[in-house]
Order: C-alpha cells, then structure tokens, then sequence
C-alpha cells in the first residue's frame, strides 16, 4: 500500500472513530443522562421540571448541581439518646396538634430543621438544606418543604387547619426517614402499635386526628 494511501486509510479511521466517540456524547448527555437523573430523584426530577415550566435542560443542570455539591456529602445517624429525644418531640408536636395546629406546625418545622443539622445536612440555609436533603432523600423531602410553606402561610393567618394536619401528616416519612436508626436497626422502644416512652404510655406518635376530633 502507496504512503499516500495509507494515510487516507488513518484519517478515515480517526474520523470513523470521532463520529463514534460524538454519538456516545449524545446518548450520555441526552436519554441516557436523563434516565440517570430520573432514577436518582424519582418525583424530585418531575417536580423540579415543573419548578423550571417545562424546561428540561435547565431542570436538569440545575439536578446535575444538586448532584456535584451534596452527592458525596458524609451524614452522620443519630445517637440514641437523641433519637428518643427527637421521637418524643414529635409525639408532643402531634398533641399540641388537638390544642394549637399553627403552634405544632411550627413547631414541626423547626424541628425537621434540627433534626436535618444534626443529620450532617446544610443548616445556614434553608434553600441549602433542602437541596443537600433531596439528593439524599428525593422520595420524601417534598414533605419538609409542604410543612415548610404551610408554617410560614400559617404565621400570616392564611392557612386553614386541613392544609396544617396534610402538612404535618405528609412530613411524617420525612421525620421516619431522617430518625430511624442506622442499618434498618428495629426499635427497642418501638412496636407494632407506636412509640413507647421509657415511662411506658403508649403514644400517637404516627397518628394525627383533626383539631378538636
């Protein structure tokens, strides 16, 4: 084979091996890419689609962040003094439901916010915080946000009850997820009919009847 044939037969092969490289560009980037962050953020992904009206690519530059920031965020679980103080607070909260609804939902959002810091998660920001929270925890940090919004509509009197007893039910996987001991562990204090406190009185710890109910 002539020099000058040999060397059509290289560039024809680097150029074969560009259009190749670029079609797997394309695939990651696109479909691909999208399947990985659907995957990872579950309804997350849908609801920040529809924080951006529909634009996928900035939903997803704006995930594909989330991800760079807080992927590798190290988290610490509770000890277990602090996780009975924590699952008595919100037995309390959930009372103080029947007496004051706006009181226990502030109170549950502070407490959600506690409990996130001392989770490992960001806690100078709430914005900061939920973001470094839906990386880890897409399936249910929506809840956080709902009781969130609903304490802050409650402090300008334009929340009615049902929306604070939805918002407090609906943060309760929230508060399960960031609780629970490590590795799955089961309860010692906890079985099949609630929490039990180390006095013994079975509470409505997972329960939350209406006000005045």
């Amino acid at each position: 084979m002539s020099t000058g044939a040999s060397i059509i037969v290289v560039v024809a092969a680097v150029v074969v091996a560009a259009v190749l490289a670029a079609g797997i560009v394309v695939r990651v980037r696109g479909g691909g890419g999208r399947s990985a962050l659907r995957r990872h953020f579950g309804p997350e992904y849908d609801l920040n689609v529809a924080e951006h009206a529909g634009d996928t690519k900035a939903a997803e530059r704006e995930l594909g962040e989330r991800l760079r920031l807080y992927r590798d965020l190290k988290t610490e679980p509770l000890s277990g003094e602090l996780r009975e103080r924590y699952l008595a607070e919100w037995v309390g909260t959930q009372e103080l439901f029947i007496e004051s609804p706006e009181r226990a939902v502030a109170g549950a959002d502070q407490l959600l916010a506690r409990l996130a810091r001392d989770r490992g998660y960001p806690s100078d920001r709430y914005e900061e915080q939920v973001a470094a929270l839906s990386v880890h925890h897409a399936d249910c940090v929506q809840g956080y946000r709902q009781i969130h919004v609903a304490a802050a509509r409650a402090r300008e009197g334009r929340a009615d009850t049902e929306e604070l007893r939805e918002a407090v039910v609906h943060a309760r996987p929230f508060f399960e997820e960031l609780v629970k001991p490590p590795h799955h562990a089961p309860d010692r204090h906890q079985g099949h009919h609630g929490h039990t406190g180390r006095a013994g009185r079975k509470s409505h710890a997972w329960h939350i009847g209406k006000a005045g109910a």
